[in-house]
C-alpha cells in the first residue's frame, strides 16, 4: 500500500517503537494520528511530524471508539493501524511477598492483549467503510507482540500471556479480514533501545545486547519502523509473526 495522503493509525506512538514507526509513515506521506496516554510528549511528537495527537486508553472501548472517529473526521478512514501501546509488569508466580497480584496480571492483559485487540476491531471497521485501493486492499494492521510469547523468562508470566494471545489471534483475524481487504501481521521484537532500556546504564545496555547472536546489540527502534514499512507497501505479507530480535534465546549464552 502507498500511503501518501492516507490516514493512519500509531498507539504508542509518541515515543519508541511507536515513535519511530509514525515518523517513518509520516515521511512516506501518511497522515499520521498518534494514540497515547502521553500527553506531553504525543503533542511533540504529533508537531514534530505534523500529525494529529490524541489521547487514548486502547483498554478503554468508548474512549477509543471515539478516538477512531475522531480520526475519520479529521484525517479520513485509516489505512493503516500500528499497535505499539502496550506496558511492562513484572512478578513471579509466587514470592516471598505472596501469590502473583492478580490485579496486575489482569491489567497487563488488557492493556497488551484486550487494547490491541480494540483497536483492530475498531480501525478494522473504520478500514471496511473505505473504498478499495490497488489489488482490493482496503487496510493494514501491525502489532506488536514479543520474544516472550515465545521464550518467557522468570517474572514474565503476565506479560508472555498478553503477547502470547496477540501471536495467536493474528492469524484467525487475518482470514477474518480477508473478505474485506486487510491484511494483519505482528511483529515479535526482541530487545530493543526503548524509552525503558534507556533508563539502564550504558554498562547493563551493553550486557544486553551482548546476548543477541548478530548484530550484537539493542535494536534501533528505526529497524522496526522499517520491519511495520515493508509490512504496508507487501501485500503478500499477511497472517505472519515475524520475529527482530537478532536470532536471540533470551536468558541462553552464545558463543
Amino acid at each position: 500500500m502507498n500511503v501518501k495522503g492516507q490516514a493512519v493509525i500509531v498507539t504508542g506512538g509518541a515515543s519508541g517503537l511507536g515513535g519511530a514507526t509514525a515518523s517513518a509513515l509520516a515521511e512516506a506521506g501518511a497522515k499520521v494520528a498518534i494514540f497515547d496516554l502521553q500527553d506531553e510528549l504525543g503533542a511533540r511528537k504529533a508537531q514534530e511530524i505534523g500529525g494529529l495527537y490524541v489521547k487514548t486508553n486502547v483498554a478503554d472501548a468508548a474512549n477509543t471508539e471515539a478516538s477512531v472517529k475522531t480520526v475519520v473526521e479529521k484525517l479520513g478512514a485509516p489505512r493503516v493501524a500500528v499497535n505499539c501501546a502496550g506496558i511492562g509488569r513484572a512478578a513471579r508466580t509466587i514470592s516471598k511477598n505472596g501469590p502473583h497480584d492478580l490485579g496486575m496480571f489482569a491489567q497487563v492483559i488488557q492493556v497488551n492483549l484486550i487494547g490491541t485487540f480494540n483497536v483492530i476491531r475498531l480501525a478494522s471497521w473504520a478500514m471496511s467503510q473505505a473504498e478499495p485501493m490497488e489489488d482490493g486492499e482496503r487496510g493494514v494492521i501491525i502489532n506488536t507482540a514479543s520474544v516472550a510469547a515465545f521464550d518467557g523468562q522468570i517474572g514474565q508470566a503476565a506479560y508472555s500471556a498478553s503477547k502470547g494471545g496477540v501471536v495467536g489471534m493474528t492469524l484467525p483475524i487475518a482470514r477474518d479480514l480477508a473478505s474485506m481487504g486487510i491484511r494483519v501481521c505482528t511483529i515479535a521484537p526482541g530487545l530493543f533501545l526503548t524509552p525503558m532500556m534507556m533508563g539502564l546504564s550504558a554498562e547493563a545496555q551493553k550486557s544486553l545486547g551482548a546476548q543477541v547472536p548478530f548484530p550484537s546489540r539493542l535494536g534501533d527502534p528505526k529497524e522496526y519502523a522499517q520491519l511495520a514499512m515493508s509490512i504496508v507497501t507487501n501485500r503478500m505479507l499477511n497472517g505472519e509473526t515475524i520475529r527482530l530480535d537478532g536470532a536471540i534465546q533470551i536468558g541462553r549464552a552464545h558463543v
